[in-house]
């Protein structure tokens, strides 16, 4: 190729590659035909003087989670690709990922169990309509609050219903009580034995995990005073249903613990499917905990929160 046209063809990449020219106005800048140009930028692929590189973003997704899921012993873990590492961003992305695994999973007399907070709402928005039979979906944990802040609770359980088919079975409680006693007296109840019941024979539980930030939901729903906030946040990693786990997943105060109502961690362990779909920086430590604590066996995360949980070391 003699120089000019060699300048040619570089100068048509420039234009087409960095600049974003379609060949029509290039052609129109060199002086020369639409033809012309494609054959130009087709001989700067050739030289050399062009190399395209494709990111794919999905690529290593699998290998990332098959890493994630040797780490911690997981049966599953499906981590969705979100464009930046923001907490709502993530949350976003990973909750459809939920949604169209549990499309996937869900099939005829399976019994689902719920729980509530903004990312398990960001599920339940996301929930395609599936035609199945005998489906009984159950919350895991009381719903109730005295408080303003919306736990969208009643709303989740009956999203996971309508989207398979089913009635409710809500648990219209509050979650923790102020006494052992009271909440003892409230689940001899024989309605809600039944659904706490029914919340420990479900074969899928989806669930995502709390924080002991100021922020934290349960600490702005009022249900602690501050010497227990003091506790939890001092001694805590993060929560599930509720109840308080330390780094090594293990339940910081039994007092507390034994005022909950719901599911006890411990059933997770022996669920066929027990799906935690969590991401974001701010709920690495949580997330690790509930993985060393094997209350999950199934993980829906992004690709930055996988990545941080295999850069931190194993307790």
């Amino acid at each position: 190729m003699d120089q000019d046209k060699q300048r040619l063809s570089i100068e048509a990449a420039r234009l087409y590659y960095l600049s974003d020219y379609s060949q029509q106005e290039i052609a129109v800048r060199l002086g020369v035909s639409r033809p012309t140009v494609s054959r130009l930028l087709q001989q700067a692929k050739e030289q050399g003087y062009v190399v395209i590189t494709i990111v794919d973003p999905l690529e290593d997704l699998g290998a990332l989670g098959e890493q994630v899921r040797n780490k911690f012993g997981l049966d599953q873990v499906l981590v969705s690709y979100t464009p930046r590492n923001e907490y709502k961003e993530i949350q976003k992305h990973i909750s459809k990922a939920a949604a169209q695994f549990l499309d996937e999973t869900v099939e005829d007399g399976d019994i689902i169990g719920v729980t509530w907070g903004t990312t398990m709402h960001a599920v339940a928005q996301q929930l395609q309509q599936k035609s199945v039979r005998g489906v009984e979906v159950v919350q895991l944990k009381g719903g109730v609050s005295h408080s303003h802040v919306n736990t969208y609770a009643a709303e989740i359980v009956n999203l996971f219903a309508e989207a398979y088919g089913t009635m409710a079975r809500h648990l219209p409680l509050p979650v923790i009580f102020d006494s052992m006693m009271l909440k003892g007296m409230v689940e001899e109840d024989r309605h809600i034995q039944r659904i706490i019941q029914l919340g420990k024979q479900a074969n899928i539980a989806v669930f995502t995990v709390g924080t002991v930030k100021d922020d934290a939901l349960l600490f702005r729903l009022g249900y602690f005073n501050e010497h227990e906030q003091e506790l939890l946040q001092s001694q805590g990693a993060g929560d599930i249903c509720s109840r308080f786990f330390n780094a090594q997943g293990e339940i910081i105060s039994s007092d507390i613990n034994s005022r909950t109502i719901g599911i006890e961690l411990e059933d997770l362990r022996y669920k066929e499917r027990s799906v935690l779909v969590a991401g974001g920086q701010r709920k690495i430590e949580a997330i690790k905990a509930a993985l060393y604590g094997r209350y999950a066996n199934t993980l829906v995360t992004d690709q930055f929160t996988a990545q941080a949980l295999l850069e931190e070391g194993v307790n």
